[in-house]
């Protein structure tokens, strides 16, 4: 198994990066008001956009449906972040 602690980060900083992000452009939110309006944990929130925290498939879900988007839409924008070369997994 590979490990590599780089790629971690790299992908919770643009997750958090694009959150960030989409929150302030779509919602015009705050994070305590998206947090408490779409049932997600402030706390979590905040790391998340911080690039301090790696969120289960669901969170994300219920992120994207608090942007206004579908989830496909949301991956689609944060896989563009992360620029098509990204890989866990070296070859």
């Amino acid at each position: 198994m590979q490990r590599n602690d780089k790629k971690l980060l790299q992908f919770k900083k643009a997750l958090g990066e694009i959150v960030a992000e989409l929150r302030k452009s779509e919602t015009d939110m705050s994070i305590n008001k998206l947090a408490l309006g779409y049932d997600l944990g402030r706390g979590n929130l905040s790391k998340l956009e911080k690039g301090c925290f790696d969120c289960r498939m669901s969170t994300a879900w219920k992120i994207s449906e608090a942007l206004g988007m579908t989830f496909s839409e949301f991956a689609k924008k944060f896989e563009t972040k992360l620029g098509k070369d990204f890989k866990f997994i070296d070859e």
